[in-house]
Order: C-alpha cells, then structure tokens, then sequence
C-alpha cells in the first residue's frame, strides 16, 4: 500500500494554509491545503473548496475549479501522494466546481447526480450572478471530464476504509446537489449547498430552489450522522451543528420570504430590508440586488 508522503517543504500542522501570493498578483495559480487527516486534504483557491482523499489504490478528488485550475490541483496532489488521481466527483455543475475535469487525464472517472451530469451538457446560466454562461467547457474538449457514472439516490465508490458514500437528498443550490461522505474519516463535503454562514445561491436556472432548501438541508442533517467535521462550499470546515443551524437559518428565511408575500411586500423591498435574525450570529445577507432576484423566484414558486 502506497501512503501519503509528508513532505518537509510542505510543513503540515493543524489547519495549513499556504498563501496564494503569485495567483493574487498575476501568477500561475495557487492552490492552499488544508489538512484534516493524512489521507484528507483540502484544496482552496480557484473556486470552490476541492477535497482529496488518498486511499490505497489512488486519490478520490472532490471538484475540481475554475478553468484552468485542473493542472494545479494535479501538481498539488502529486506533491502531497504518488498515488494517482483515479475518480473525481462533481458536488454540483457549477463552473467553478467542475471546469477544470478537462485538465484530468482519460483514465480518471467522472462521478456525479444524474442531475448534474444532464445540467453540465446543457451549461445553463448561474441565475442571479448576471452573466452569461459562456461556451460548454466539455464541448470545447470534445467532451474530456463528462461525467461518466451517475447516481439517482446513493452511491458507494471503493470499500472498507477507502469507502465514500454520495448522497442526494433534493433540490437545494441546484437540481443535483451531491453530499459527499468519508466514512472512516467521519468527515462530509456539502458543497455549495452548504457554502458557508450566508444566504446561498438559489439557481432557479439550473434546478435550484429556495422554497426546497431548508427541507434538504434539514434531510441531509438529519440523514448523514456519521460526520463528525464538514467541507463547506466555500468557507471554513464545520461541524454538523452549524448544518442544523444552517437548516434552521434557511427556513427562518423562508418563512420571512412566505410572510413578506403574503404583506404585498415587493422581493426587491424585502431584500434590501431584511436582516438576518440576531440568532443567527455571523451570518450574511450578500447582496440584495442578487437576493431580489431569488426571493422573486420564492414569490413565484409559492402558492
């Protein structure tokens, strides 16, 4: 069995980050670790937060970035095992989660929902950020880093302490959120439905929906009981109670969104009055001209 190679330029201790300096002036990107177990690792910058475990046989890689980022986190990994990158899996198919499975070689597997995988090849706009959704990536590179194997309900990849378990447990940030579970590690990767302490990205436009999310994030909650520490989208690692408070967070907006309709109140007034509850310590709004926009499609969606 092939071990993970502690290196002793790359001094790992507690929670490691290296600074991106040459990526925040120009350079060549960067990628930060964060190290959580000796087979667990972190990946920031770029994008969302990526996960790599190493396991006996290869390295099971969760997203993989903005374009051109693939490489970078291929270097990384390499610094970190010898063993290969042999799967990936796509949390969601947002752009700067999956973009750089074009950099991976053909002889890696491609995993995500059967959700996701159908909303990579139609490449729809992420509603509210108010941009275009560009070229199809995958088209571009004749199809390099499609998802190949899908899942509808759960799915189990490798076995004993390499197991990895996704879940889907409904509508949420989009259509196909997966979760991610490391089992023997007690350590679970939400992805962007749990970005972090902050109202979400909703996308309508890509099978997302406000009026679902508490009741997800309530599931997976409650469904995945065997974590003891969480990978955020794009924020710190946390813990299953921030995610049970995270259900109740967006279920407190929800019932704020439910009751400013039924008032006549406008999305656009609403949101740029609303304020998260003082219960809810640390947590931000962003912006309201973006939150307008999925409290309109709330009003839309609700009777």
């Amino acid at each position: 069995m092939r071990r993970v190679m502690m290196l002793g330029a790359l001094v790992l201790v507690g929670a490691l980050s290296v600074v991106s300096v040459a990526g925040q002036r120009g350079g060549p990107p960067m990628v930060e670790v964060e190290r959580l177990e000796d087979n667990l690792f972190v990946l920031r910058g770029g994008g969302g937060n990526s996960a790599a475990f190493v396991t006996s046989n290869g390295v099971v890689l969760v997203d993989t970035k903005l374009p051109g980022w693939g490489q970078p986190l291929i270097d990384k990994i390499g610094e970190l095992t010898s063993n290969p990158i042999t799967t990936i899996i796509n949390t969601h198919s947002h752009f700067d989660h999956v973009s750089g499975n074009v950099e991976f070689p053909a002889s890696v597997e491609f995993v995500a929902h059967e959700n996701t995988q159908r909303l990579m090849r139609e490449n729809n706009a992420v509603r509210g950020l108010g941009r275009d959704a560009g070229p199809n990536i995958f088209d571009a590179n004749n199809g390099a880093g499609m998802t190949e194997r899908t899942f509808t309900d759960t799915l189990t990849v490798g076995s004993g302490a390499d197991r990895v378990e996704l879940h889907y447990f409904g509508r949420a940030h989009t259509g196909g959120d997966a979760w991610v579970v490391f089992p023997a590690l007690r350590v679970l990767h939400a992805g962007d439905a749990f970005p972090g302490k902050q109202i979400p990205i909703m996308d309508g436009n890509n099978g997302g929906s406000g009026v679902d999310y508490p009741d997800t994030i309530r599931k997976a909650a409650e469904g995945i009981t065997n974590v003891d520490r969480i990978i955020t989208g794009h924020s710190t690692v946390m813990t299953p109670a921030d995610l049970s408070e995270y259900a109740d967070f967006t279920g407190a907006f929800r019932d704020a969104v439910r009751a400013a309709k039924a008032s006549g109140t406008s999305a656009a007034d609403f949101s740029a009055s609303w304020e998260p509850p003082s219960r809810f310590s640390g947590y931000n709004k962003g912006s309201a001209d973006r939150m307008a926009i999925y409290v309109q499609d709330m009003f839309d969606a609700m009777p």
